[in-house]
């Protein structure tokens, strides 16, 4: 983690830590969810449905119209849910994430278990975050965008490049 980034990651963890429930607009987002996909919404934890609505709004704000992209913006990260952390957890994935990256993809592997537990729902979320998604019924392409929303662009296939890059920008920003 850059000091450029330092205030960014400490707002991210207030607002994840103090998420704002009463400025939530579930009236303008539960539109872009069937009713199984809003079931699979309202399971995340209050800071992670606050956050999907930020990357959500900043892709409406950026002109995205794409529906496959705008619900894949809402369901980013609902594989989460299989295995909630603490604030505390994702504090410590963060940092070691950005202070020793090949460490925290090693301890990404295995059983999300124990100690290892953060870490494998980091490096995993976005699989099964697809996998969810794709039995409540969304499109094949908001799969693929939830599947590959950590892939990095020249790892993931070229036909979703421009939607992925939109995505992740909107991710990394909220």
């Amino acid at each position: 983690m850059t000091v450029q980034r330092l205030p960014y990651r400490l707002a991210q963890f207030w607002r994840l830590a103090f998420p704002c429930l009463d400025a939530l607009p579930l009236d303008r987002v539960f539109p872009y969810l069937s009713p199984a996909q809003q079931t699979l919404f309202r399971r995340m934890s209050a800071g992670e449905q606050a956050h999907a609505i930020r990357v959500w709004q900043r892709l409406i704000a950026a002109g995205a119209r794409e529906s496959a992209l705008l619900l894949a913006a809402l369901l980013h990260d609902v594989g989460k849910i299989l295995y909630p952390l603490s604030v505390w957890e994702r504090a410590i994935v963060v940092l070691a994430q950005s202070l020793a990256p090949e460490q925290w993809r090693r301890w990404g592997r295995g059983e999300a278990r124990g100690w290892r537990k953060p870490f494998v729902v980091a490096v995993r979320h976005a699989d099964w975050g697809a996998t969810l998604a794709a039995q409540a019924g969304a499109p094949p392409l908001a799969v693929l965008l939830i599947s590959y929303h950590h892939t990095p662009p020249a790892q993931a296939p070229r036909t979703l490049a421009p939607l992925l890059a939109a995505l992740q920008q909107a991710d990394d920003n909220s």
